[in-house]
């Protein structure tokens, strides 16, 4: 309990950060890809710049996917009502939106310092990054969940065979004590 006091601000905070830049930063670093890959393949370089903002729908979807998926399980854990998990995504989105909305039109230093920031998705290569990162995410989350389902099949695996093998062990056991030992002849004074 006292694990998720803490541990929920900080999911919220970082949730909360990661929606605003894929917001602020998706775009740029989405035009930056297309205008490398059009130096270098000028067809595909054109036909993805006629679809920018659904290459920018894509990406930001897989970021909401992500967060949405990822931070409600670590914030409410794995056995959540669907209601409840909808209305922490949408407090997520709203919350971003608001906070992004708020920073756009009071501009000031903050602004001015996320736009000082827009500069490195200008970097092909750091645009592929940011852009690969929720991808990257949901690979890891996939082969965690893989990892720790395989360990647990073998943990059941191990356990079965332990309980056949005890269970074996016990039959043999009740069966040895069942049967009249062949050497000592029956004792006929204890059966009179």
């Amino acid at each position: 309990m006292a694990k998720l006091i803490w541990a929920t601000p900080a999911y919220l905070s970082v949730a909360w950060a990661l929606m605003i830049s894929y917001q602020l930063f998706t775009e740029t670093a989405v035009k930056t890809l297309v205008a490398s890959i059009g130096l270098l393949f000028p067809t595909a370089g054109f036909w993805l710049g006629s679809r920018i903002d659904m290459i920018v729908l894509i990406d930001a979807f897989a970021w909401i996917f992500v967060l949405s998926s990822v931070i409600p399980t670590i914030i409410l854990g794995k056995e959540r009502s669907v209601l409840v998990q909808f209305f922490v995504c949408l407090t997520l989105t709203v919350i971003s939106f608001i906070i992004l909305d708020t920073i756009q039109t009071t501009g000031g230093p903050l602004m001015n310092q996320l736009q000082g920031v827009a500069f490195l998705f200008t970097n092909p290569f750091f645009a592929i990054l940011y852009l690969a990162l929720p991808y990257i995410a949901m690979f890891i989350i996939d082969w965690r969940i893989k990892k720790r389902q395989k360990k647990l099949k073998t943990l059941e695996e191990i356990n079965h065979e332990y309980a056949e093998q005890s269970s074996t062990n016990n039959h043999k056991t009740k069966s040895t004590q069942a049967k009249p030992d062949k050497k000592s002849p029956p004792n006929e004074i204890e059966e009179q």
